[in-house]
């Protein structure tokens, strides 16, 4: 665990924001930090270049953890209560994907089930259930607290780099429905379904890229700030829990 430290100045909202050193996450990064907030950056891998946006972004920190580890989770609270002193927002946005042909049922082995559900469900619940003391301490004391989880349109239709893939952002949507059930009121919990996003991670996937420009409404994909915005309007929406907020530019219409 490898950590880089600064304070939030006190009154300062904190949120936590896994996988955030690039693309979706560091999008979401940057604009919770321009709405006031303190962010805690966190990634697997790169601490120095994690440690180099937290002194960009200024009202930030950063940790890295592997959360393909149980005790890194554990850590990773500890370690950001220990520098914040409260947690305002969680927003699990790490997780981990690969492509694997749907009609290629041999290459989905059970190893490969298996790393995807320890990333993308068991390690998003654990930290909300490491988290659920610290955020019910700020709700109490600021009216609001909240969880978002950053799924796919993949775990909303049968669609996705692979099917392990799919399943996990399926079975994430459903925690995100059954918490919001058993947090509330205190604490909301949704979700940011995106569709395709440019990033580098997507900037050679041709044929989706395609995809989106010939068939959604919107004729692109999406931007890391188009996500960021959608976390942003669930973060301020402070009637809204249990929703799975679809961002595909409307690619589910066709």
């Amino acid at each position: 665990m490898e950590k880089l430290l600064k304070r939030p100045e006190a009154g300062r909202e904190v949120a936590l924001v896994t996988g955030s050193t690039s693309g979706i996450g560091a999008a979401i990064a940057r604009r919770l930090v321009d709405e006031g907030l303190f962010v805690i950056l966190h990634s697997r891998e790169s601490a120095e270049k994690g440690a180099a946006f937290a002194a960009e972004l200024g009202f930030a920190a950063y940790i890295q953890a592997d959360l393909s580890c149980e005790n890194a989770r554990g850590s990773l609270i500890t370690e950001a209560i220990a520098i914040t002193g409260r947690l305002d927002v969680l927003i699990n946005n790490a997780g981990i994907s690969g492509l694997i042909s749907h009609d290629d049922l041999p290459a989905a082995s059970p190893d490969i089930w298996r790393s995807l559900y320890e990333v993308n469900v068991i390690a998003p619940f654990q930290l909300i259930a490491l988290s659920e003391k610290y955020l019910r301490e700020s709700a109490k004391k600021n009216g609001r607290a909240c969880v978002i989880n950053i799924s796919s349109h993949a775990g909303v239709r049968p669609k996705g780099g692979s099917i392990p893939y799919a399943a996990t952002k399926a079975a994430l949507n459903h925690v995100t429905r059954l918490l919001a059930r058993s947090l509330g009121p205190e604490i909301r919990v949704n979700a940011v379904a995106p569709g395709l996003v440019d990033t580098p991670l997507t900037a050679d996937w041709t044929e989706a890229q395609a995809l989106w420009q010939a068939q959604s409404p919107m004729k692109r994909a999406a931007r890391p700030e188009d996500i960021a915005q959608a976390v942003m309007m669930l973060l301020n929406a402070d009637y809204i829990t249990g929703e799975i907020l679809l961002s595909d530019g409307g690619l589910n219409l066709t």
